[in-house]
């Protein structure tokens, strides 16, 4: 159960990786969804998956013996929320960028970013 928990979260971080490196601009989006979601795996899986005990510390003990750690459940619940927010977010900017843009290849819409003419913001220069 553990190796297949393991690979399966690292074929979604892999997969979102190779997303989130692509040239369009919807696949960079769902790899980083996805580099989202495989982090949050990785978290929930640190407070053990095969317990079925509810996290009651008895009376006298120091610490749970066999029970689920119920701090990474919390943390990951709270990180949904927020990645989903954030999934939201990147999306609209996405569609109001295609529409100002016309592209969704980042190469494009780089090379269309105007020209600096403020001493803060140095020229975009092109590798040959």
């Amino acid at each position: 159960m553990i190796w297949a928990v393991a690979l399966a979260l690292a074929t979604v971080i892999a997969a979102g990786t190779y997303l989130a490196l692509s040239r369009d601009l919807l696949r960079c989006l769902i790899g980083l969804a996805l580099v989202g979601n495989g982090i949050n795996l990785l978290v929930f899986c640190s407070g053990r998956l095969l317990s079925q005990m509810p996290p009651f510390v008895a009376a006298g003990a120091q610490q749970l013996a066999v029970a689920a750690n119920p701090v990474p459940q919390a943390l990951v619940l709270t990180a949904i929320v927020i990645s989903f927010i954030f999934l939201c977010f990147s999306l609209v900017l996405a569609v109001r960028l295609l529409q100002l843009a016309g592209s969704a290849d980042t190469a494009q819409l780089r090379a269309a970013e105007p020209a600096a003419v403020d001493a803060v913001k140095p020229a975009l220069e092109e590798a040959a």
